[in-house]
Protein backbone atom coordinates (compact mmCIF):
# COMPACT_ATOMS: atom_id res chain seq x y z
CA UNK A 1 0.00 0.00 0.00
CA UNK A 2 1.52 3.23 -1.10
CA UNK A 3 -1.01 5.77 0.24
CA UNK A 4 -2.81 6.43 3.49
CA UNK A 5 -6.15 6.03 1.69
CA UNK A 6 -5.18 2.55 0.45
CA UNK A 7 -4.06 1.54 3.94
CA UNK A 8 -7.35 2.69 5.50
CA UNK A 9 -9.39 0.96 2.78
CA UNK A 10 -7.50 -2.30 3.35
CA UNK A 11 -7.84 -2.07 7.14
CA UNK A 12 -11.45 -1.03 7.44
CA UNK A 13 -11.69 -0.01 11.09
CA UNK A 14 -9.46 2.79 12.27
CA UNK A 15 -9.49 4.95 15.35
CA UNK A 16 -10.02 8.70 15.38
CA UNK A 17 -8.73 10.75 18.28
CA UNK A 18 -10.07 14.14 19.34
CA UNK A 19 -9.64 16.54 22.23
CA UNK A 20 -12.42 16.90 24.78
CA UNK A 21 -11.44 19.81 27.00
CA UNK A 22 -8.21 18.57 28.55
CA UNK A 23 -8.78 14.88 27.77
CA UNK A 24 -8.21 12.78 24.69
CA UNK A 25 -11.06 10.75 23.22
CA UNK A 26 -10.74 7.89 20.73
CA UNK A 27 -13.42 6.01 18.85
CA UNK A 28 -13.63 3.57 15.91
CA UNK A 29 -14.55 4.79 12.43
CA UNK A 30 -14.82 2.90 9.15
CA UNK A 31 -16.11 5.23 6.41
CA UNK A 32 -13.71 6.98 4.05
CA UNK A 33 -13.99 8.29 0.51
CA UNK A 34 -11.89 10.26 -1.96
CA UNK A 35 -13.20 13.72 -2.78
CA UNK A 36 -11.61 16.99 -3.87
CA UNK A 37 -8.15 15.41 -3.79
CA UNK A 38 -8.28 14.44 -0.11
CA UNK A 39 -9.78 11.86 2.26
CA UNK A 40 -13.32 12.47 3.50
CA UNK A 41 -15.06 11.00 6.54
CA UNK A 42 -18.55 11.42 7.97
CA UNK A 43 -20.35 11.67 11.29
CA UNK A 44 -23.50 12.94 12.94
CA UNK A 45 -23.85 16.47 14.25
CA UNK A 46 -25.41 15.21 17.49
CA UNK A 47 -22.37 13.14 18.42
CA UNK A 48 -19.67 14.18 20.86
CA UNK A 49 -17.03 13.63 18.18
CA UNK A 50 -18.63 16.36 16.04
CA UNK A 51 -18.76 18.76 18.96
CA UNK A 52 -15.12 18.04 19.84
CA UNK A 53 -13.89 18.48 16.26
CA UNK A 54 -15.90 21.69 15.93
CA UNK A 55 -14.08 23.11 18.93
CA UNK A 56 -10.67 21.52 18.32
CA UNK A 57 -10.23 20.64 14.61
CA UNK A 58 -6.85 18.95 15.06
CA UNK A 59 -7.32 15.17 15.05
CA UNK A 60 -5.29 12.01 14.72
CA UNK A 61 -6.22 8.74 13.06
CA UNK A 62 -4.52 5.41 13.68
CA UNK A 63 -4.98 2.07 11.92
CA UNK A 64 -3.17 -1.26 12.28
CA UNK A 65 -2.46 -3.65 9.43
CA UNK A 66 -2.31 -7.46 9.66
CA UNK A 67 1.47 -7.33 9.16
CA UNK A 68 1.93 -5.29 12.37
CA UNK A 69 2.43 -2.03 10.54
CA UNK A 70 0.39 0.95 11.62
CA UNK A 71 -0.56 4.25 10.10
CA UNK A 72 -0.98 7.58 11.83
CA UNK A 73 -2.53 10.59 10.16
CA UNK A 74 -2.29 13.81 12.11
CA UNK A 75 -3.90 16.96 10.83
CA UNK A 76 -6.58 19.60 10.82
CA UNK A 77 -10.07 19.01 9.52
CA UNK A 78 -12.90 21.10 8.11
CA UNK A 79 -16.55 20.21 7.64
CA UNK A 80 -18.28 19.93 4.27
CA UNK A 81 -22.05 20.13 4.70
CA UNK A 82 -22.72 20.32 0.96
CA UNK A 83 -25.37 18.12 -0.60
CA UNK A 84 -22.80 16.96 -3.19
CA UNK A 85 -20.45 15.60 -0.54
CA UNK A 86 -23.32 13.96 1.34
CA UNK A 87 -24.70 12.43 -1.87
CA UNK A 88 -21.33 10.90 -2.66
CA UNK A 89 -21.10 9.44 0.85
CA UNK A 90 -24.53 7.80 0.55
CA UNK A 91 -23.69 6.51 -2.94
CA UNK A 92 -20.50 4.91 -1.62
CA UNK A 93 -22.07 3.60 1.60
CA UNK A 94 -25.84 3.09 1.10
CA UNK A 95 -26.14 1.58 4.60
CA UNK A 96 -25.70 5.09 6.04
CA UNK A 97 -29.39 5.65 5.35
CA UNK A 98 -30.11 3.27 8.24
CA UNK A 99 -28.73 5.94 10.58
CA UNK A 100 -29.53 9.08 8.60
CA UNK A 101 -33.02 8.48 7.22
CA UNK A 102 -33.19 11.52 4.92
CA UNK A 103 -30.03 10.51 3.09
CA UNK A 104 -28.11 13.47 1.67
CA UNK A 105 -30.87 15.80 2.86
CA UNK A 106 -30.40 14.78 6.51
CA UNK A 107 -29.37 17.92 8.37
CA UNK A 108 -27.79 15.87 11.18
CA UNK A 109 -25.30 14.21 8.79
CA UNK A 110 -22.02 15.91 7.87
CA UNK A 111 -18.81 15.04 6.04
CA UNK A 112 -15.36 16.27 6.97
CA UNK A 113 -11.91 16.17 5.46
CA UNK A 114 -8.29 17.03 6.12
CA UNK A 115 -7.25 20.55 5.18
CA UNK A 116 -3.69 19.68 6.17
CA UNK A 117 -2.28 16.35 7.27
CA UNK A 118 0.83 14.25 7.68
CA UNK A 119 0.57 10.48 7.22
CA UNK A 120 3.29 8.21 8.60
CA UNK A 121 3.60 4.44 8.30
CA UNK A 122 5.32 2.65 11.19
CA UNK A 123 6.60 -0.88 11.79
CA UNK A 124 8.65 -2.72 14.38
CA UNK A 125 11.34 -3.56 11.84
CA UNK A 126 11.77 -0.40 9.74
CA UNK A 127 12.10 3.32 10.28
CA UNK A 128 8.87 5.35 10.02
CA UNK A 129 8.12 6.61 6.53
CA UNK A 130 5.95 9.40 5.25
CA UNK A 131 3.19 8.39 2.85
CA UNK A 132 0.89 10.57 0.73
CA UNK A 133 -2.78 10.78 1.68
CA UNK A 134 -3.90 9.81 -1.84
Amino acid sequence: MSTAFEFLKANRVFHLGTTDGTKGRVRPFAFIMKRNNTIYFCTGKGKDVYKQMSQYPDIEISAVGPDNTWLRIRGRIAFDDSRDAKSQAFAEAPHLVNMYKKGPDDETFVTFYFTEAIATLYSFTEAPKSVPLL
